[in-house]
């Protein structure tokens, strides 16, 4: 019988729990996303999910120039390998806005870019960007309904935007939008909410052109929308999860044909009774944010009963304990798989159904060295 594709070789050279990637997954996860989206240009992958040097260079190789980061460390990670373009979707307030600016002079080869969505944000930005005399992009924060940052359009984003424009060291880069509050498992419905939600935000563009502020560049949605904004021609895309997937978007979004390629490798341990089986896989190793099921064991047909899970245990109810032996490998996708490799401070690296290297999972700190 042909070995799945999730069987490595050399698997007993591993620890466990372990983070693996599947390194064909990704190559073909990436294809896909500059199929989907019509070509590099209109990509700018956000790094989150998988918070790895090796991944962008993938990216870079396929194409990419631009990406978006979450934290100053993951924006520094991009820089590190030379990332032409780097948009940090968080506002920088406080010691984070000169951060971002000895990022500027640090890595002079990367433009960076952030985010605004209040006057008081906007003079941050323009502090830390005049003390440290450089000059930094900011993309306006728009809400389109999901209510975490952003501001709706209206008078006084026009305002925030003009500020922009009029401020010395800052350069009115666009909009940013994010619509992580549409996630329908039904595409009509996801596409009718997506298009609805962005309407106000199309009409603002041209209010804010007609006004003689420039909108050069138009960033939208996530992994659920991101087909749908793809077949928009004014806009670049920003999927992440799509690198690696996990199966709470599988389940959700047939519609997105990605393959999971993050894998936790993980050991039975013990056998505390005759239907219970403990393996190695606490939630110090899966994102635990979520209900039962955290990960789907492939070895199983149906997702496994859980009895509990702690730091680093997770008990399962199984039918016959004695049908597993202590030390067998189970191997597991995670349900959140963007929290999920923020817990592991290395990937193992799996080709031709062998563990070949390990990356270490670089901008799961919140510091690399600005």
């Amino acid at each position: 019988m042909h070995p799945a594709w999730y069987h490595i070789d050399n698997e007993a050279e591993l620890p466990s729990p372990a983070l693996l990637l599947y390194r064909e997954r990704i190559e073909h996860n990436l294809q896909l996303m500059l199929q989907i989206a019509g070509g590099a240009e209109r990509l700018r992958p956000h790094v989150k999910t998988h918070k790895l040097g090796p991944i962008i260079q993938m990216q870079l190789e396929a194409g990419i120039t631009k990406f978006k980061a979450a934290t100053i460390a993951e924006a520094e990670m991009c820089a590190t390998v030379k990332a032409p373009d780097v948009l940090l979707a968080m506002p920088c307030v406080g010691h984070n806005a000169h951060r971002l600016a000895e990022l500027v002079i640090k890595y002079p080869d990367t433009t960076f870019s952030t985010i605004a969505d209040d006057e008081e944000t906007v003079r941050f930005l323009a502090s830390a960007a005049q003390q440290a005399n450089v000059t930094i992009g900011v993309f306006l924060e728009l809400d389109c309904g999901m209510g975490r940052t952003g501001i709706e359009p209206g008078q006084k984003a026009m305002f925030i935007a003009r500020t922009v424009k009029d401020t010395p060291r800052l350069q009115f880069r666009g909009i940013h939008a994010y619509d992580g509050h549409i996630h329908d498992a039904d595409l009509a419905t996801r596409r009718q909410r997506c298009e609805e939600a962005y309407a106000p935000i199309l009409d603002f563009k041209k209010e804010l052109q007609g006004n003689g502020v420039i909108v050069k560049e138009f960033v939208a949605g996530g992994s659920p929308t991101f087909a749908i904004h793809a077949e928009q021609t004014d806009r670049q895309c920003s999927p992440g999860t799509t690198v690696l997937w996990d199966f709470g978007y599988g389940d959700k979004h047939p519609d997105l044909p990605f393959q999971p390629a993050a894998v936790l490798l993980a050991r039975v341990i013990s056998k505390p009774t005759n239907n219970r089986i403990t393996v190695d896989l606490g939630h110090k190793a899966v994102a635990a944010e979520n209900p039962h099921p955290r990960v789907r064991f492939m070895e199983f047909d149906n997702d496994v009963p859980v009895v509990m899970q702690s730091e680093e245990h997770l008990v399962l109810e199984v039918e016959h304990s004695d049908n597993f032996l202590i030390g067998q490998t189970l191997h597991g996708i995670p349900r959140h798989v963007c929290p999920t490799v923020a817990l592991h401070g290395e990937a193992f690296i799996i080709s031709n159904s062998r563990a070949t290297e390990t990356w270490p999972i670089t901008a799961r700190n919140r510091k690399i060295s600005v």
